[in-house]
């Protein structure tokens, strides 16, 4: 039996069952990918940033900031970047991250649903389908004749569907089950590594020198044209307002032009 016999017993429903095989695949491949980076690196990050902070807190934000690429030193930097920080801020911000974290790694989850859920009733749409054409060209004077026997073995192949769409949907749902343990496992990772921070962070509360301030990117500012600015409005002089009245208290008023000559 060769391709073009199944895709000919599977019939036109063949078609959206293959998509949905290569988007689930797709899925799949991607998924395994990104786990398995994931599970070789991140206890070594863990080890070395929590080795970092209970002697000098600003070694561990660097260490934490350099393993950014990944979502557990995302993780432990979110709170190590705060330029001041307690106890709250520090579990917030903790939890905040963690919350963020682990909704990315939920990407594929809605593919991989939809896919267990459409393909088992494309397979029973093509083996319904093929049995209909099937049972139309029966005659009741070909009963027990050979020409029922075709009518046997289309419904024979009409099966062939369902069974091409159960084969995508358990696959998916193999892969589908693994990816949830898995991250019912980072749940955990995440959420011992962050009380083990946090203790740390309490028993060795980090000084002033050991808060690295926040770099932020000021926009440059042309002094040429500040100048050119100020020279030319007044208002962004920030002139004073005492400037409005007499320079001097002492000099004695204008005499006015309607004099009294008596």
């Amino acid at each position: 039996m060769n391709i073009e016999d199944i895709v000919r017993k599977i019939g036109p429903v063949v078609w959206p069952l293959l998509f949905f095989s290569i988007l689930s695949l797709s899925v799949i491949f991607e998924r395994i990918w990104f786990w398995l980076r994931i599970s070789t690196q991140e206890r070594k990050i863990v080890d070395r940033v929590l080795d970092a902070a209970q002697d000098d807190w600003s070694v561990a934000t660097e260490i934490a900031e350099r393993a950014t690429h990944q979502p557990i030193g995302r993780f432990l930097y979110a709170p190590l970047a705060l330029p001041r920080r307690d106890p709250e801020t520090f579990r917030l911000a903790l939890e905040s991250t963690a919350e963020h974290e682990l909704a990315l790694m939920r990407r594929g989850e809605k593919v991989l649903e939809l896919v267990i859920a459409v393909a088992p009733l494309l397979g029973l749409f093509g083996t319904v389908w093929g049995l209909i054409r099937s049972l139309e060209s029966i005659k009741i004077s070909d009963l027990g004749t050979e020409a029922s026997a075709g009518v046997t073995t289309g419904i024979g192949e009409a099966l062939y569907s369902t069974l091409a769409g159960l084969v995508v949907a358990i696959v998916s749902l193999i892969f589908y089950r693994w990816f949830q343990g898995l991250l019912v496992n980072q749940v955990k990772v995440f959420r011992k590594a962050g009380n083990e921070l946090e203790l740390l962070y309490r028993q060795f509360p980090p000084t002033d020198s050991d808060l690295r301030p926040v770099s932020r990117a000021l926009p440059e500012v042309n002094l040429k044209d500040t100048t050119q600015e100020n020279s030319k409005s007044p208002r962004k002089r920030g002139k004073n307002k005492l400037s409005e009245f007499p320079q001097s208290v002492d000099s004695e008023p204008p005499e006015s032009e309607d004099k009294n000559p008596n």
